[in-house]
């Protein structure tokens, strides 16, 4: 997007399954942003949760329903811009431990 834009050199493009999901993900961004001292320059949308925009300056993340993603298509829009994508990862399994029981003594 550098070389392509004066309005940001990044743009994060994320999508959510309902309402609450892109709501949800753009709280984790926020909080997750604000721990590394990142300040939100300015946040759109929230209220609808169809589109939330979250404006960091050189990044702006854009986190779509999957429906209005699939409407507004930004990746066709900017499709001259080198993509990366990445998938969700999954959360790591974890072990399962042994237990055992020990009999209490009667005394």
């Amino acid at each position: 997007m550098k070389k392509m834009s004066n309005v940001c050199d990044w743009f994060v493009i994320a999508s959510g399954t309902s309402t609450t999901h892109t709501r949800a993900i753009a709280d984790n961004i926020v909080k997750k942003l604000r721990e590394k001292y990142q300040k939100l320059w300015h946040k759109e949308g929230e209220r609808e949760a169809s589109w939330i925009l979250l404006d960091y300056g050189d990044v702006v993340a854009h986190i779509f329903l999957e429906e209005t993603r699939a409407f507004y298509d930004l990746e066709r829009l900017w499709g001259d811009a080198p993509q990366e994508r990445f998938k969700e990862r999954k959360p790591k399994k974890k072990k399962k431990t042994r237990r055992t029981r020990v009999k209490k003594s009667k005394k």
